[in-house]
């Protein structure tokens, strides 16, 4: 019975140590990160030693096939939001993530997983858009800009990642960045950069996007409904 108890312990801690340091990493946005997504770029760069071992923590446990898709999902979301927050904090002070590497800093494979390089966009679109199908990732990565979704100050963890997605994509389809009601919507350039992962079956395209919005809105938009995407804001989200 010692045995099996100790075999167990075993196993949990090398589970554990498995994963990157979600602990330290929370205490990190909590420090630096509002309740409302603004971050503290300023007090980051002063804990930059800090926010160099949780980006290495990533850097050194990478998924494996043995992890389930709650723990991968929540790892490519957090090593997204914490490289941005790296990329921010190393070129800080700035007025824009768009000022990086002549508008196209999310294709530089800067970001270290295991022995390979990624890119924000790879990360974004071969990974998660591609791996997972889900449409609300859209509203759990941030991209250090005024109208993206608010960064959540605490990092995701697998057992709650469904109600935190839930939260955050109900949270900015009701926040002021989208204007919505029976017939007219005037919404983020997600839904039209994106409108595909948007997509149900049997309702595509506008109507798609539409169905999207009722669910986590909670008006009951009209099918001849008139969209307008608002212009993105690319100030930065400090």
């Amino acid at each position: 019975m010692q045995h099996l108890l100790s075999s167990i312990l075993m196993f949990l801690y090398f589970s554990s140590v498995a994963q990157p340091d979600y602990a330290t990493y929370t205490a990190f946005l909590q420090k630096n990160v509002s309740k409302t997504g603004k971050v503290n770029y300023a007090s980051i760069q002063k804990d930059k030693i800090r926010l160099d071992k949780i980006l290495s923590s990533f850097s050194q446990n990478a998924p494996t096939d043995k992890w389930k898709k709650e723990e991968t999902m929540v790892y490519w979301i957090n090593l997204y939001n914490v490289a941005t927050i790296k990329l921010i904090a190393d070129h800080f002070p700035l007025k824009s993530i768009m000022d990086l590497d002549g508008g196209k800093t999310w294709d530089v494979r800067r970001i270290a997983v295991g022995k390979d390089n990624y890119s924000l966009n790879q990360i974004e679109n071969e990974v998660l858009r591609a791996r997972f199908e889900d449409p609300r990732i859209h509203f759990a990565l941030n991209c250090a800009a005024k109208s993206c979704p608010p960064l959540l100050n605490r990092a995701y963890i697998p057992s709650k990642i469904d109600q935190l997605l839930e939260n955050q994509t109900r949270q900015f389809i009701q926040s002021g960045q989208m204007q919505i009601s029976a017939g007219n919507v005037r919404i983020s350039k997600i839904f039209e950069w994106y409108s595909v992962d948007f997509d149900y079956p049997g309702s595509k395209g506008t109507q798609g996007i539409l169905n999207f919005l009722r669910k986590y809105s909670g008006v009951n938009i009209a099918a001849n409904a008139r969209i307008e995407y608002r212009d993105y804001d690319w100030s930065l989200n400090n």
